[in-house]
């Protein structure tokens, strides 16, 4: 027997033997399609080859395209375990002429390939063509020899394709092998075509005509060729099969399946098994491309997959989750073809156990609910929609698995009930939202976000993608299109650029189109929670909604935001460590530039804390851990230890990011939606710049890494040696030199000032004289200082009280920039008579100002008024005299 594996080397090798380049198979997420949801056919990463807007560096390729078709147009996912051939997750093979050969070279390898090196029996073969065709039914008739009557004509569509009601297109020639007559149905084109006996096993598509709004309008400049032949079907034919679930890599599959479950793939369990294997396929490659489970496109998407293959282990008895136990088989049957199922394993069996172990939980509820609702329904009867939406809405049952749950039992649904429910549920959301006091402005948000749904970020896998243009917003009003010169707000259905939330900045970038347009994404934002909004000025060409649009992130600023983005992950574990587990977040901003970073902290950190801090940072970034992103739901993710954000709301799944390592384990595991780097490395280096209060009880601290930590310890360094070379001395000597500046500057300050108070006290102002005077019995020396520090004003009082020795006041006026202020002593003998605080008052007053305290014998104040210093003493000698 021939393996599948076999089959899919020996095309490819067929092919690079004919001078075709072998091109890996592309991801699942369409790289340059915005209205596929998946990667669905061969020939779509080549799509842009074909039509002229890329080029590659060979004219003819080959490849093993995985693909996925579970949703939009293209959806088989009903039909999967039920029937031979229709699957989620399918292989197409392929071989791709752009502008090299045409038809009669595509037939001639696609003859030999079958019978000659593949040996299949041609008696079995039969040809389509389009019926216009004369060139291919001539050509099969001269390369292969087929009589007419296996050259079919074909007058519909199904042999005819377009990429576009725009574009290439041409007809098609499709091979059918015959099973074999014990199998019911007649070959193409007869009335028995929709029995198995005749099998499409390969699709030649002669791109030959240009047409525009559906309408042929000429020739291709260069004819090209698009085949496609789906590997499991090529490989039941090679196997001796009828049916692609009894090939080798589906029978080693559901072995599995049989064998975890103690089951057998027959009679009412086989339609399970073939299920669980399919869907197996589909969650695997899905999330090792990225894809993780959901609420809304591909993610929802991956969730309904992997909930009805749940629920078929389920119904196999399986008491414990199974799915996850299942991916070494997959790995070991897949893996060597496709190296990223490999990479990804532990991602695939953590995501499936989590998910199954979520599912599990509301399963059984779910299928009472459906079980006490159609207790007594007759075969034939249908469901009532309300309850396909409470199963929904409530216990998360997608609609099309309340639909499969209901087909064994010969029921049906009511769609436009369930429609209607889900209508109405909309309809309140947005009263509500409508009452809780939101901007009337914001209204347009909402009314998009209810027309077209969440976006799509792709950013955490990529900095660049491919969107169609769902909305556009000018002036607060939605408009249908967009100029030169304009401002607007761009809604696409999907977009790598990150809308600012969690403390992190929107991307900016480039939007652009073949068409011309050039858009400058100055900001992104986050409308509802949902709806990413690129705000933009356009430069040149124009916008409408329903354009392809490419969009670019500028992946310079999206590399420091994300290293400042992680910085703040293990900062907040290093606080944590250094200061105490009652540090807890209180609000950040993550930017290109710097991040900052608030945490609750009743004192400020000492130089020994900051220090620490940085060490334990650095040694993370220097370790180079990789950074590990988990969905889980937000009670589970705090249960494991990671910590929420002050201030996030979180759904029903939340991203838990990890990273580094320590002694206890990982390092720093949180909430968070943001994009970080892959490893720890990529940070570069960790400064805090400056650390501070930012109200009672937080405190807030400034840092910055990568380049941005570089320029400014860089910088730093310069002034260090600048401030060495004016100091004449080493970098390494500066501190002991400013210490020794600074002791000699206090020590010059000191004297400065004994002198100056020498030189003032050396004679006096306002008729007052540096000796005492008499007033009654009480001493007084009284002086106006001009240019005197305040500061020194108590030294000068206490000075002359020394001089006064007993029964004395005395008064001092320091004058400044046009202010005073004024000093009062009084001996200790004289304070029962005389207080210094009430003589300063009068003082005071006397300088236009008011107020001044201290204690009895000595008392402080000033006054506006630095011309009245005299006044001011005679003030005071007026109070003592009585």
């Amino acid at each position: 027997m021939t393996s599948t594996n076999d089959i899919r080397r020996g095309f490819l090798d067929y092919f690079g033997s004919e001078g075709h380049q072998i091109v890996p198979s592309a991801p699942l997420v369409p790289q340059n399609d915005p209205t596929l949801m998946f990667v669905n056919a061969g020939m779509v990463p080549f799509k842009n080859v074909f039509t002229g807007l890329e080029s590659r560096p060979y004219s003819t390729a080959t490849s093993s395209q995985k693909c996925v078709r579970a949703g939009g147009k293209h959806n088989d996912l009903d039909n999967v375990g039920y029937t031979a051939r229709h699957h989620t997750f399918f292989e197409m093979l392929g071989n791709f002429s752009f502008g090299d050969y045409f038809k009669e070279q595509a037939i001639t390898h696609a003859w030999t390939l079958l019978t000659k090196v593949w040996g299949i029996n041609p008696d079995k073969l039969t040809a389509t063509v389009y019926h216009t065709d004369d060139e291919a039914f001539d050509l099969w008739k001269k390369i292969a020899g087929l009589p007419d009557h296996r050259i079919i004509r074909i007058p519909t569509k199904d042999n005819f394709w377009a990429m576009g009601e725009n574009g290439p297109c041409g007809p098609c020639s499709e091979i059918f092998y015959d099973h074999g007559d014990h199998i019911y149905g007649g070959p193409p084109g007869s009335p028995e075509e929709d029995g198995d006996r005749f099998v499409e096993i390969w699709n030649l598509v002669f791109m030959q005509f240009e047409q525009e709004a559906n309408e042929i309008v000429g020739e291709l400049p260069k004819k090209s060729i698009d085949t496609g032949m789906g590997l499991e079907r090529i490989a039941a034919v090679l196997q001796g099969v009828h049916d692609n679930y009894d090939t080798d890599t589906f029978k080693a599959l559901i072995s599995a399946s049989c064998e975890l479950t103690h089951t057998k793939a027959e009679d009412g369990q086989k339609a399970s098994h073939r299920v669980i294997a399919d869907h197996l396929r589909s969650a695997g490659f899905l999330v090792a491309d990225g894809v993780l489970p959901a609420n809304e496109g591909r993610g929802y998407v991956l969730r309904r997959i992997m909930r009805r293959a749940m629920r078929h282990a389920h119904l196999l008895g399986a008491k414990e989750p199974l799915m996850h136990r299942l991916v070494p088989a997959l790995v070991a049957e897949m893996g060597a073809a496709y190296p990223e199922l490999v990479r990804a394993q532990p991602l695939i069996e953590a995501t499936l156990k989590q998910e199954e172990t979520r599912f599990r939980q509301t399963l059984d509820k779910g299928l009472k609910l459906l079980d006490e609702a159609t207790a007594g329904m007759a075969p034939g009867a249908t469901l009532a929609g309300e309850t396909a939406f409470k199963l929904y809405d409530t216990f998360g049952f997608p609609y099309d698995l309340t639909e499969d749950a209901l087909r064994a039992q010969n029921l049906s649904v009511d769609r436009a009930g369930f429609d209607a429910a889900m209508a109405e549920q909309k309809r309140a959301a947005r009263a509500a939202w409508k009452g809780s006091g939101a901007k009337a402005s914001d209204d347009v948000w909402f009314d998009i976000a209810e027309e077209t749904g969440s976006t799509e970020f792709l950013g955490y896998a990529s900095d660049t993608g491919e969107g169609e243009v769902l909305a556009l917003v000018k002036d607060g009003a939605r408009v249908d299109s967009a100029a030169a010169g304009d401002t607007v707000s761009i809604i696409v259905n999907q977009t790598p650029f990150y809308g600012e939330s969690g403390g992190q900045v929107g991307d900016s970038g480039t939007i652009s189109s073949d068409t011309g347009l050039t858009a400058v994404v100055t900001d992104t934002s986050k409308q509802l929670g949902r709806v990413f909004v690129h705000n933009a000025e356009i430069r040149e060409g124009g916008i409408k909604v329903g354009d392809s649009v490419k969009l670019a992130i500028d992946t310079t600023r999206r590399a420091a935001i994300r290293a400042n983005h992680s910085a703040t992950h293990l900062l907040h574990e290093a606080l944590r460590q250094r200061l105490g587990t009652h540090v807890a977040q209180k609000g950040s901003l993550v930017a290109p530039e710097r991040l900052r970073f608030d945490f609750s902290q009743p004192v400020g950190m000492t130089a020994d804390d900051i220090a620490e801090v940085e060490a334990k940072v650095n040694e993370q970034v220097r370790g180079n851990g990789p950074v590990v992103t988990r969905l889980m739901t937000p009670d589970e993710a705090i249960e494991m230890g990671a910590m929420a954000l002050f201030g996030e709301k979180y759904g029903d799944e939340v991203r838990v990011v990890s990273m580094g390592e320590d002694a206890d384990g990982t390092y720093s595991l949180e909430l968070c939606g943001g994009t970080h780097v892959n490893a720890l490395g990529e940070i570069g280096v960790f400064k805090i710049v400056s650390e501070g209060a930012v109200s009672s009880g937080v405190r807030r601290v400034e840092a910055l890494t990568g380049e941005g930590a570089r320029a400014y310890l860089s910088h730093r360094d310069d002034m260090l040696k600048a401030a060495a070379a004016t100091l004449k001395t080493t970098p390494d000597e500066v501190p002991a030199r400013i210490a020794a500046l600074v002791e000699d500057r206090r020590r010059l300050e000191r004297e400065l000032a004994e002198a100056k108070k020498a030189l003032a006290m050396g004679g006096g102002a306002g008729g007052a004289a540096a000796g005492p005077e008499q007033i009654g019995d009480v001493a007084f020396i009284g002086q106006v200082l001009d240019g005197f520090e305040a500061k020194g004003l108590r030294g000068a009082v206490d000075d002359a009280k020394q001089r006064l020795g007993g029964s004395g006041v005395a008064v001092m006026v320091a004058v400044n920039d046009g202010r005073a202020s004024v000093a009062v002593g009084v001996t200790d003998d004289l304070t029962a008579r005389h207080n210094a605080v009430e003589l300063l008052r009068k003082a005071v007053a006397a300088l236009g100002g008011q107020g001044g305290g201290g204690r009895p014998d000595m008392a402080q104040g000033g006054g506006p008024d630095g011309t009245k210093g005299a006044e001011a003493l005679q003030a005071v000698r007026d109070a003592i005299a009585g």
